[in-house]
């Protein structure tokens, strides 16, 4: 039998049709029900392929071909290719082989030319430990069964693409035990309106609670290539199957080319158009076209009960989506995730280029700019390639380079896809590597800071640490983190804690608002035509300019709430200075200069200010919209620097006015304890906040007299001056005394095990730490915990 129809073919049949073929005849068949819509098809077999092979008395000389390869060094894998492609081409497909296609086409097409997508399946395609992706050949809107059969032939050729030939060998795959089915699909008309990938897995940190989409206008091979940089969409699992709204993050890309068929007869069947201008600045999908895709990752994935790399469509004549193709994610699936390589830069340069970040590696290395694979003979893995992009073509080569760095390319681009399966640091989408950086130059290529990666010039030095999270054991007192960067929070989350202690907001505000919100809020007053022309170009897509402030910042606490779900993370309210206010855009225009700003307008006496209250109903819509809308309830509020009991009644009442009420939806809201006033009456603050947060730094300062940024004065800044201990002591106290929840944020717990020791003793009943100090703090309050119990053990036998 030389045809399979897809709704006669299941999983159980890669090595009948290959991992992709098999894949889509079991979507088709169990998920269609579910809503899932997979385009129609068939599928020839691999006794197709082996008979294909008989018929021309092609075996032994393929045998042959393949047997002359250098597999030490490679360096006639261009030639060996070439001469196996040209073998199969030459050959014919026999009358039964062809008779049955043809049948099948006309079955599928209802006896019409209509177009279809001619696929290449390898019958070890796409099985766990390798993907294959971008190995073998597609053939899109091929009509007619004379050119179908054309198509079908070229995909058995490309199971000897140079890539396919040196892939097989590297995964340990005999060439004469692979067969090629080719699946003959119904055409998705996605050049008419936009396509993409997915995965089911955050696709850096392996974080496994979201969904990442991203797309293109028109035909995919733009993502795979990295022509473009695309959209991205961030899909929280938990809340998609809910009545909250589950996307986490939107990113829009430039978009700047779209690839269409060509309607010409002559040159390239498929081509690259420019995107109109009103195009790139559309998302290319709606949010409810985000959603239902998502919906759809994610019941494939309970199908196949794996993480799952997608690729769909959508046909711009009927506006209908598609899933094209699904197959297992293999770079994290299986992955133990208690052993970690953290790496740190301990020296900064300037940096010269940056992009998307793939995997967390830092490296020192030496730029070889290349405009083709072909060029790559003296590649070494001292070598980082600088290339415009990187597309299956290279695929030979990145096994003995040290790093990647591209012009374009997103995270989901090949590039990204096969840089994470062989574990080589990337950098891609930086727009301008190759014009930047010079041949022969050193450089440093970091991916260990966020999703940004940097490359610096010259060789700066790093430290490579193994932390086994399997040998940690957890203490009793609630140990928390201290996060401002959502990029981090996916990979950080894996470590072992009990949810984020402070979640710092000027982070996003400075990074990704950029903004001052009252320069949204109050647009027209700015003076400065520049600063406004900044503010209009960040804001062109936003109907209102508040929207603005209110989406970005929003995005940036809900990342890190999910990254922690269901575990609590405490967002404080924004504590910038006047003087660090002024430095956002607009900020100058809005902001009064003060002589101390340290011990000035900031914390909660800004909130109800006519200055900044308008400001601050920003805030409150963006935490509202995480809580409220998007679902992530395990988001609570803490007030900074609240200098009176009468003081914190007025934010909690405007707070409310604002949408944020106490109490209602399960909100919380924590009070900073950072000012003698906070611990003197800590009884009477407790009345009104239902919890504390001993902010160290501010109370050390305010406790001592002392300035914490003066560098004159710093030799007597000290957390562990009996006067600040005593503070933290009564703090704690009164705490218990209100049965109110008491943490502590800070760096003393870490860097001296005596301060971690007393906190225990007093009763704390969370610490939190910046991730850097997290696991040096969870080992001195385990040991703390360990010499207290001794010690109520020693006195109870005294007694």
């Amino acid at each position: 039998m030389y045809i399979k129809y897809f709704n006669d073919i299941s999983i159980d049949d890669v090595p009948i049709v290959g991992g992709k073929n098999a894949s889509l005849g079991e979507m088709y068949n169990q998920l269609s029900g579910k809503g899932v819509r997979v385009p129609n098809g068939f599928a020839t077999t691999s006794d197709a392929f082996w008979h294909f092979l008989d018929d021309n008395g092609l075996k032994i000389s393929l045998k042959e071909i393949l047997n002359r390869l250098d597999t030490s060094t490679y360096i006639n894998l261009k030639e060996i290719g070439r001469k196996a492609r040209e073998l199969i081409l030459s050959g014919h497909i026999s009358k039964p082989i062809s008779d049955e296609i043809m049948r099948a086409y006309d079955r599928l097409c209802k006896n019409a030319a209509l177009p279809v997508a001619v696929r290449s399946s390898a019958t070890a395609e796409d099985l766990p430990h390798a993907s294959f992706a971008g190995q073998h050949d597609t053939f899109l809107n091929v009509k007619g069964k004379k050119d179908v059969l054309e198509a079908v032939k070229k995909c058995f050729a490309s199971l000897y693409t140079d890539r396919a030939i040196k892939y097989r060998n590297d995964k340990g795959f005999a060439h004469s035990n692979v067969a090629l089915s080719v699946g003959i699909q119904k055409m998705v008309r996605a050049d008419q309106g936009c396509s993409g990938v997915g995965f089911t897995i955050e696709p850096e940190s392996g974080f496994g609670n979201i969904i990442l989409l991203s797309g293109v206008w028109g035909l995919g091979e733009n993502i795979v290539q990295g022509n473009v940089t695309p959209d991205e969409f961030y899909i929280f699992k938990p809340t998609l199957e809910t009545e909250y709204f589950p996307i986490l993050q939107k990113k829009r890309g430039d978009k700047r080319l779209t690839m269409v068929y060509n309607a010409r007869k002559t040159g390239n069947p498929i081509i690259n158009i420019k995107t109109p201008r009103s195009k790139q600045q559309q998302f290319v999908l709606s949010d409810n076209e985000i959603i239902q895709l998502a919906k759809w990752a994610l019941a494939i994935e309970k199908h196949y009960k794996k993480p799952m790399d997608i690729e769909w469509a959508k046909d711009g004549t009927t506006h209908e989506l598609y899933i094209i193709q699904a197959r297992p994610e293999t770079v994290h699936r299986g992955r133990e995730k208690k052993v970690y390589i953290e790496y740190k830069l301990l020296e900064k340069s300037t940096a010269l280029v940056s992009g998307n970040a793939v995997g967390s590696k830092i490296k020192n290395g030496k730029v070889l700019r290349l405009q083709s694979p072909k060029e790559g003979k003296n590649l070494t893995t001292e070598h980082f390639i600088v290339t415009d992009n990187i597309t299956p073509d290279w695929d030979p080569l990145l096994k003995q380079v040290g790093g990647i760095i591209t012009n374009k390319g997103g995270r989901t681009s090949h590039a990204a896809i096969v840089a994470r399966e062989l574990g080589v640091p990337a950098i891609v989408g930086c727009g301008n590597a190759t014009s930047t950086l010079r041949d022969g130059q050193t450089i440093t290529l970091s991916c260990a800071e966020g999703k940004t990666g940097y490359v610096y010039s010259g060789t700066l030095k790093f430290e490579e640490t193994k932390v086994d999270l399997s040998n940690i054991h957890m203490p009793k007192t609630e140990v928390k983190m201290i996060l401002a960067d959502p990029e981090n929070a996916f990979q950080l989350s894996f470590y072992p804690n009990n949810g984020v202690g402070l979640l710092r907001m000027e982070f996003i505000v400075t990074h990704f608002v950029k903004i001052h919100p009252m320069a949204l809020v109050r647009f027209n007053d700015i003076k400065n035509q520049r600063t406004s022309n900044k503010i209009e170009k960040l804001t062109k897509s936003y109907e209102k300019k508040a929207a603005y402030f209110i989406h970005q910042l929003s995005q940036g606490i809900a990342t890190i709430a999910a990254a922690f779900y269901p575990k609590e993370v405490i967002v404080r309210l924004s504590d910038f200075k006047t003087n660090e206010y002024a430095n956002l855009i607009g900020g100058k225009d809005f902001e009064p200069e003060e002589e101390n700003p340290m011990l000035g307008f900031r914390g909660a006496s800004r909130y109800y200010s006519a200055w900044y209250k308008e400001g601050f109903a920003l805030e409150c819509a963006a935490i509202k919209r995480v809580r409220d809308v998007m679902g992530l309830t395990n988001l609570k509020v803490m007030v900074p620097f609240c200098r009176t009991v009468s003081e914190g009644k007025k934010v909690l009442q405007i707070m409310e006015e604002y949408g944020l009420k106490k109490g209602e939806n399960g909100l919380e809201v924590y009070t900073m304890v950072e000012i003698p006033s906070n611990v003197i009456l800590a009884d009477e603050f407790a009345k009104i906040f239902d919890g504390f947060s001993i902010g160290s730094n501010d109370l050390t300062q305010l406790t001592l007299g002392i300035d914490r940024d003066s560098e004159i004065m710093g030799h007597l800044f000290d957390e562990n001056d009996p006067a600040a201990k005593k503070m933290v002591s009564m703090a704690i106290a009164s705490a218990k005394r209100t049965n109110t929840k008491i943490g502590l944020c800070g760096q003393a717990p870490s860097d001296f095990p005596e301060f971690a020791e007393f906190l225990v003793k007093e009763g704390i009943d969370s610490i939190s730490f910046n991730p850097d100090a997290l696991l040096q703090g969870i080992d001195n309050i385990y040991k703390a915990e360990i010499a207290l119990n001794e010690h109520k053990k020693t006195e109870g036998a005294i007694h």
